[in-house]
């Protein structure tokens, strides 16, 4: 049998990109410009989102080197506190990753839908192209790991082309002549509290539009030397995002106006008008949709992962584990996930409201999980080799746990009815593993 395929650090960064670089770049600036209010707490925001990203870089990286196993995302819960806490919290992952998968697609299916239709593209279009783009990637990632990872940095790189293209606009000779907006503030920036409470909702936005890279650590056994690779990897790959991120920003505000940008739309299109005149948005539907397909790709690489830890653990059945015997693919489980996000097509409007309960307790998970880092190095698990520790142990890890526990609160404030619905959602699949264990004690372990 072939010597399996391992992720290098090129291939590992490409996918930290991919993990946080969805579409949510391209339409989140304006929610988070809307409750900032101001551009001083507008790149406020976007700067300290990058500096908490760092910090979870750096926490996720001395995770990763020290526990580098499939579906790490999952595992490191189920060691650091129990299974029925793992299960919870990525069942909630995963049914939100198909969502999203489904949502993005649908997205990209609409740009390339207008160079057929002159009107609205229909629901039809978007939904077949949709089910090609997830059936294209699930023959690819059935190819084995070395191909998927070769397709995915291919799709990277035109995403960073498309966002470098945007960044280019700020010497656009186009005008737009967009008229002044003036859109009243959700919060008075005014005060010391209005200024704290606005930067807190804007984070909200800005936090998720960083987020994705913890789920670099589901690759874990199947990095290159991961001790040094994962660390270089998510390091590399989030300061990549930070730049880009801040960069594309001041572009929005340049190009657009702040005033503007608080209520824009298609402001992706608004950049490449300027830069390149009406005949652009063709360039930008076709980049846009390459874009589309490298977030479909990522996420088919992800998530079966995840199902093939809890299949590990006895959750769920030995099935989930089976691999190719030729390319080493997870089959059952890719195939579990990409039926699970073609079902979510057809149920649009309940998975994307799943989609907005489950932020807050993405934002429990993101600090709980970078918890375990504690009882990692009170274990002194992977200290019989090489690992990476982190010299900004353990104030990183402590302000990365401290800013999501305040998104949280963010949440529950300004959106209560998503928070209580997401702890409901949570309390559900808790409750499930229970009666999945009760049903099947010999395959359940606690």
């Amino acid at each position: 049998m072939a010597r399996p395929a391992k992720l290098r650090l090129f291939d590992l960064t490409m996918i930290v990109v991919s993990l946080v670089i969805g579409m949510g770049i391209f339409r989140t600036p304006v929610t988070a410009a809307a409750k900032a209010g101001t551009p001083t707490i507008f790149f406020l925001a976007w700067i300290t989102g990058g500096l908490i990203a760092l910090c979870g870089a750096l926490t996720y990286a001395e995770i990763g080197s020290r526990y580098p196993v499939t579906g790490g995302y999952f595992k490191i819960f189920s060691y650091g506190y129990h299974p029925s806490f793992a299960f919870a919290v990525n069942c909630i992952i995963l049914v939100s990753n198909a969502a999203s998968t489904a949502a993005v697609g649908v997205i990209g299916a609409e740009y390339i839908g207008h160079f057929f239709y002159s009107g609205p593209v229909p629901a039809t279009f978007k939904q077949l192209v949709t089910i090609g783009a997830v059936s294209i990637f699930y023959l690819v990632n059935l190819l084995g790991l070395r191909m998927s990872s070769r397709i995915q940095s291919m799709l990277t790189l035109i995403k960073i082309s498309l966002i470098l293209l945007l960044i280019a606009s700020l010497a656009g000779r186009h005008p737009l002549n967009l008229p002044a907006a003036s859109a009243p503030l959700s919060v008075n920036t005014g005060t010391a509290w209005g200024f704290l409470r606005a930067l807190g909702i804007s984070l909200i936005a800005v936090s998720f539009t960083y987020g994705g890279y913890q789920q670099t650590i589901n690759f874990g056994a199947e990095v290159d030397s991961p001790g040094r690779t994962i660390p270089k990897g998510i390091g590399f790959g989030v300061l990549i995002i930070i730049l880009l991120y801040l960069s594309i920003n001041f572009a929005y505000t340049q190009v657009i106006g702040f005033n503007n940008l608080r209520q824009a739309d298609s402001i992706a299109a608004l950049l490449i008008r300027h830069l390149l005149g009406p005949g652009g948005e063709d360039i930008l539907r076709i980049l846009m949709f390459l874009s589309v397909l490298a977030y479909v790709n990522v996420l088919l690489m992800s998530n079966p992962r995840v199902m093939f830890a809890m299949s590990e653990e006895g959750i769920l059945p030995s099935v989930f584990r089976r691999k190719t015997q030729k390319h080493g693919a997870i089959v059952y489980s890719l195939t579990a996930f990409s039926v699970a996000i073609i079902l979510t097509l057809f149920f649009t409007s309940t998975f994307e409201k799943i989609l907005n309960y489950a932020i807050f307790l993405d934002s429990i998970g993101m600090a709980t999980s970078a918890a375990a880092l504690f009882m990692l190095r009170k274990r002194r698990v992977g200290e019989d080799r090489e690992i990476f520790r982190s010299r900004l142990y353990p104030w990183s890890t402590l302000i990365f746990i401290l800013a999501y526990f305040l998104v949280a609160m963010s949440i529950v404030r300004d959106d209560p009815h998503s928070a209580l619905y997401g702890v409901l959602i949570f309390v559900g699949f808790f409750v499930l593993y229970f009666v999945r264990a009760a049903v099947y004690p010999r395959r359940a372990q606690t």
